[in-house]
């Protein structure tokens, strides 16, 4: 098993990093941070880029490394660039491609001869009509089904991606249940954040975020596999107060081995996760578009460990409002995305996290007296 639950000190190296290989993308999801097009964009990195960059990557502690997009299958070079990361480097390497007509057999194949530690399929809809009304494309369903056959044929470990949203709240309980038929390790949740083609009324509520991150730890305790969020840090809150409430573990028998593990220490928008982009800018996460630096002018590890923003985001004294007198903001810290999108400011409290902390509620009790 790759060691990557050791302890990671984020102020000097990333838990995980994410490269967006490419804009170019078939599909038009209705969410999509990036805002793909259906062509490269002729200023993307280069092959000797990417490879320097990946050499970065690499001197900071061998990072968990994911190649996303865009749709990561549309740059041709991508295997090669898997290849010397997996193997020269010794990166354990992660990719999200899209449903297209290029997930064949073949194409899967050839990322398991490379060493691909995961493929990662976005699934967010139990049938065709939700899913497919989502991604905006017709067909996109059916192609992530003959994917997921393809990798349980290749015995590659299979990660489901869902975001979140009004679409598919109603859907969320048939959705867990297809992850489970599917044999997938990981279910990995995205909570919407209003960025790129993602807009605010697409969001479910600050209650509704309460509800399902409290569903949530349920699944993670009955299902064989694990569940993991993204841009939604209070879950981590959310789950230690439904287990001191319930007074129960968080159910790890019978687990689906995760080869790749997860982060032992808590990871939000710039502290234990950067993000660069297709051109070398480098951000605190992809739905964060705050620009830090470039790969191209500075080092990765120069932008991630001296960048005023990364370094702002990192000290959890500078946040305000509730998250800034919150019991647990060392362990969640709200998401600084949705806190950025919504009022400007990504010190701000996130305004979809509906706990009141014991803070402000001493506060209330005492002006009562």
């Amino acid at each position: 098993m790759l060691n990557l639950q050791k302890e990671r000190d984020y102020d000097v190296n990333p838990f995980i990093v994410i490269w967006e290989v490419t804009r170019a993308c078939a599909l038009k999801c209705l969410h999509c941070r990036a805002e793909a097009q259906y062509v490269a964009d002729p200023r993307q990195l280069s092959h000797e880029e990417g490879k320097k960059l990946i050499d970065q990557i690499a001197e900071m502690d061998n990072p968990l490394f994911v190649f996303t997009g865009g749709d990561p299958l549309m740059r041709p070079d991508l295997y090669e660039l898997a290849k010397y990361a997996i193997e020269e480097k010794g990166l354990p390497v992660s990719m999200t491609p899209s449903a297209t007509p290029k997930v064949t057999f073949d194409a899967i194949k050839k990322a398991k001869d490379v060493g691909l530690s995961r493929w990662a399929f976005s699934l967010d809809g139990s049938c065709a009509e939700i899913h497919d009304h989502f991604r905006g494309t017709r067909g996109s369903y059916d192609r992530t089904m003959k994917g997921i056959e393809y990798l349980k044929e290749l015995d590659i470990p299979i990660q489901v991606n869902t975001t979140i949203s009004k679409y598919n709240l109603h859907d969320l309980e048939a959705i867990a249940e297809k992850v489970k038929e599917m044999g997938a390790v990981l279910w990995s949740t995205f909570f919407l954040v209003p960025t790129g083609r993602g807009m605010e009324k697409d969001m479910i509520s600050a209650e509704e975020h309460e509800e399902v991150m409290k569903w949530l730890v349920q699944i993670q305790q009955k299902m064989p596999y694990g569940v993991k969020t993204t841009e939604a840090p209070h879950y981590r809150r959310v789950f230690l107060q439904e287990q001191e409430r319930l007074g129960n573990s968080a159910g790890k028998e019978n687990k689906r081995e995760d080869v790749l593990g997860r982060a032992p220490n808590p990871v939000n928008d710039g502290d234990g996760f950067v993000f660069i982009s297709h051109i070398g800018e480098v951000y605190p996460s992809g739905f964060l578009p705050v620009v830090c630096g470039n790969v191209r002018e500075q080092s990765l590890a120069d932008i991630y460990r001296n960048s005023p923003i990364m370094k702002e985001l990192r000290d959890k004294s500078l946040l305000k409002g509730k998250c800034g007198v919150c019991e647990f903001n060392k362990i969640c810290g709200g998401s600084r995305s949705r806190a950025y999108a919504v009022t400007g400011d990504y010190l701000e409290s996130d305004p979809y996290c509906s706990y009141i902390p014991k803070a402000l509620r001493e506060k209330v009790d005492l002006q009562k007296i």
